[in-house]
């Protein structure tokens, strides 16, 4: 048990390290949850039917990318999600609520899903904010860390 909690210490530090600076984006993530955060570009006169391509939000991107680096993403996930049954936003919101430090890599998950996929399926991005997908899991992480630790900023 005591070797169990030393572990869960040493992961903590390291989550929180990679945690820390994506904490900033949690009040545009929050204002932003509900509302589309891209726009359709659809180029000039000529090419107006052929040329439509999305456009985010600045800040949106630099949280992409950011999370992009960090060691939460999991190309694995779709085994996470596949394993936990998880197969509706519900059901991701349900799995977020639960989660303490034991269930991070299915936090993690999600997070992949969203990031990684989006990369392919760009839609998937503004659905994360809409659904407040993003939002609670980094709000969680910062939870879980919190309890384990002690609150961020102070």
């Amino acid at each position: 048990m005591e070797q169990d909690v030393r572990y869960y210490k040493q992961q903590l530090d390291e989550y929180k390290k990679t945690l820390m600076p994506l904490l900033r984006y949690l009040p545009w993530l929050e204002k932003s949850a509900g509302t589309s955060v891209s726009q359709t570009y659809q180029g000039a006169d000529e090419t107006a039917q052929v040329m439509r391509f999305p456009v985010y939000d600045g800040t949106l991107m630099s949280f992409v990318k950011e999370l992009a680096k960090t060691p939460f993403m999991d190309r694995n996930y779709r085994y996470i999600y596949t394993r936990n049954n998880i197969r509706t936003h519900d059901d991701e919101r349900r799995v977020i609520e639960r989660a303490t430090i034991k269930e991070w890599n299915m936090l993690c998950g999600i997070l992949s899903k969203y990031v990684l996929g989006g990369q392919t399926k760009a839609l998937l991005w503004n659905e994360a904010v809409q659904e407040r997908l993003f939002y609670l899991v980094i709000l969680k992480m910062k939870d879980i860390v919190e309890y384990w630790d002690r609150p961020i900023g102070k």
